[in-house]
């Protein structure tokens, strides 16, 4: 029995979307503001030019291989076996750890309206109903996704088209009228200099992770020739219309040296423009953002654990599916391990959350280098490349990877990023200590049950 293909193209359009949008910009994007001034609008760009270059890839080693249902598998076929495991706990972790910190966001989300109740209870019981829809059907699935990505997009074009209006009626508010000159006439596009540019990096690559989710459904997509070039050829418009058009809005409507980095710059433009609910407008925005980001990573760490029963790096009864083409086994495995969120939530500082997030996103960086080296290697071993190709492959490879590389040393400078990336070559070294051992001792295979 295979998974299902239930997910219809605008399923996977607003996934994909879904991925790219999440509480990076919502709540980031003031931090990321701070950093770098005007020229994160820069930053956006660059940052987005590589991911669509990392997706290009991706979806023609998907459509040449469609009999894999994901990247992992790829990495099984072009890498072998030792980077495949590697490759498939690291991005279940990546999603777990992702999934942990949006789980605690839903509950201090739930509080702003609820002040009494424990912030451990809401995430508790967001994590049984998203376990017990993503038991329904893939289907399913894909239609809440829908939904929850649809309020993200709405939210953003409704504070577009709002920030349009007063650009250009020159809307007057407490701060200064509304202009594009308050993008330059505040220290310049590069306000902070060098550093702070550079230092915007860490922020925008962040908002970026989990845009390769749309890889995943390559398996349960119908007609997957036609829907993951689409969705993957509408990324350069979702990341200057979502991210470019949306910062550029919020700095020409409130000076960027004006906005707070600790709090949400969507907030504060709402509530500039003289709406008073504006607090729980967008209250409403980002938990339905953490909601949907929790929603994927349970998708995707289901689906990431029954891939690797599948290529017998784990027990085989995670590949169990059930009447409706569901790995439950896997999701129940997962959402186990999301629990612990519940645990933490009561007895650890958010500190901890914060670590592990960053731990993860470093961990994205090596996923994407590996998409890019299992594209190289499909470039070696092919004469006859299928039509939705990576531009100017090999090189755009090579100079995608040394971008990587470059990020790897502007996490190195920042403090709060620098004990993740110190911490990552751990997580590496014990995965491949487990492979050899798993190996060595005769276990692997038929004997995992």
């Amino acid at each position: 029995m295979e998974l299902e293909r239930g997910l219809s193209n605008r399923h996977v359009q607003l996934i994909a979307i879904g991925g790219a949008i999440g509480t990076g910009l919502f709540l980031g994007a003031g931090k990321a503001i701070h950093l770098a001034g005007p020229s994160i609008l820069l930053v956006y760009l660059i940052v987005g030019v590589f991911v669509f270059l990392i997706m290009r890839a991706l979806g023609e080693v998907l459509l040449a291989n469609l009999e894999c249902h994901s990247f992992v598998e790829l990495a099984d076929k072009y890498l072998g076996k030792r980077m495949a495991f590697v490759t498939g706990w690291t991005y279940w972790f990546c999603w777990s750890a992702i999934a942990m910190a949006d789980l605690t966001a839903t509950g201090i989300y739930m509080r702003f309206w609820f002040p009494q109740v424990p912030q451990w209870l809401p995430a508790f019981i967001i994590l049984i109903f998203l376990m017990f829809l993503n038991m329904m059907s893939v289907k399913l699935f894909g239609e809440i996704e829908f939904w929850l990505a649809l309020i993200k997009i709405i939210a953003i074009i409704a504070l577009i088209l709002v920030g349009f209006y007063m650009i250009v009626t020159q809307f007057k508010t407490p701060l200064t009228v509304t202009s594009v000159k308050n993008i330059y006439s505040h220290g310049g596009f590069f306000p902070n200099g060098l550093s702070g540019f550079l230092l915007g990096f860490q922020l925008a690559v962040f908002s970026f992770v989990g845009v390769e989710l749309v890889g995943l459904t390559a398996g349960e997509t119908k007609d997957p020739e036609i829907v993951i070039p689409k969705a993957i050829n509408n990324i350069p418009i979702r990341i200057i219309l979502f991210y470019i058009g949306s910062l550029f809005v919020i700095m020409c409507i409130q000076p960027w040296d004006t906005i707070a980095s600790e709090s949400s710059p969507f907030v504060t433009v709402f509530s500039t423009i003289g709406i008073i609910s504006a607090a729980s407008i967008v209250n409403f925005v980002v938990l339905s953002s953490a909601l949907s980001a929790c929603n994927s990573a349970m998708f995707s760490t289901s689906r990431m654990l029954y891939g690797l029963g599948v290529n017998k790096h784990a027990p085989k009864s995670l590949m169990k599916l059930s009447s409706r083409k569901i790995p439950t086994n896997a999701l129940f495995f997962s959402t186990i391990v999301l629990g612990i969120t519940v645990v933490l939530n009561y007895f650890m500082p958010e500190g901890v959350f914060t670590l592990v997030t960053s731990i993860s996103t470093a961990c994205f960086l090596f996923i994407w280098a590996v998409i890019l080296i299992c594209h190289l290697k499909y470039l070696k071993e092919t004469d006859n490349r299928v039509t939705f190709k990576l531009f100017l492959a090999p090189y755009t490879n090579y100079i995608t990877l040394a971008f990587l590389l470059a990020i790897v040393f502007v996490l190195l400078a920042a403090p709060e990023t620098r004990i993740a990336l110190i911490v990552s070559p751990i997580w590496f070294a014990v995965l491949v200590l487990i492979f050899n051992r798993y190996y060595a001792e005769g276990k692997a295979g038929d004997n995992l049950d």
